[in-house]
């Protein structure tokens, strides 16, 4: 599968989202969060990066 994009995620609620860069860690953009749960999404995606990435790395190694 193509890849277009560095790997990232998204994190998304109703009135809220975001996108994260996972390589390095780095918020790509937002919207509707205030900035205390900003800084706590950002600490768990750095917490989990290693997991995220591996899962971003399989997801795209099976759809090759």
């Amino acid at each position: 599968m193509l890849r277009p994009e560095p790997a990232h995620i998204h994190v998304e609620g109703e009135a809220f989202r975001a996108k994260y860069w996972l390589d390095p860690v780095r918020l790509e953009r937002s919207g509707g969060f205030r900035s205390t749960d900003l800084n706590r999404v950002t600490a768990l995606v750095i917490e989990h990066h290693d997991v995220l990435l591996e899962a971003w790395n399989e997801y795209f190694r099976e759809s090759d």
